[in-house]
């Protein structure tokens, strides 16, 4: 990557870094035409039927050993302008050693979900991670901007249900 390149993705996820960890809630209501609908907002018309948030999700939680090279990671990311990490699409962060990873790669397996897979014991994985603003433990599940830390199916479920 070049350096200016690095610099620039750096900084962005500085600025998302240094923006505070909210969890993810989701609201499901039936609109005035009888559908159900999924957003990330309450309904202005309608009722809401559930509201779902996903946080404290089952993860597996990383080594003492990545949480400190992740911190690293962050400090500099603070520091610079650089990002590499993917912005579209369904990303998954994941790691060999990770049984809820295993899961969540057999759930979008079984739906016939594509997506990308970065593998965060890797420098450039664990470096797109820390710019997806990694977490405590993983798997995480990005898509198309919104997060899933974490791996239940019924958050995947919901997740998904947004974007049809």
């Amino acid at each position: 990557m070049k350096p200016n390149l690095r610099i620039v993705s750096l900084s962005c996820l500085a600025v998302l870094a240094a923006a505070p960890s909210v969890a993810q809630t989701l609201y499901k209501s039936i609109g005035p035409d009888g559908r159900v609908v999924y957003s990330d907002r309450p309904p202005t018309d309608g009722k809401v039927q559930k509201t779902m948030t996903f946080e404290n999700l089952p993860s597996s939680t990383l080594p003492a050993t990545t949480t400190a090279y992740l911190e690293q990671q962050l400090q500099t990311l603070r520091k610079s302008s650089v990002t590499s990490a993917p912005t579209s699409g369904v990303v998954l962060y994941s790691a060999d050693w990770c049984g809820y990873c295993k899961k969540a790669k057999a759930y979008l397996a079984g739906k016939g979900i594509g997506y990308r897979e970065i593998d965060i014991d890797t420098p450039d994985g664990m470096e797109s991670f820390a710019q997806a603003g990694g977490g405590k433990g993983v798997p995480l599940l990005v898509a198309d901007g919104q997060r899933v830390q974490g791996f239940s199916p019924s958050a995947y479920d919901a997740l998904f249900a947004r974007r049809k």
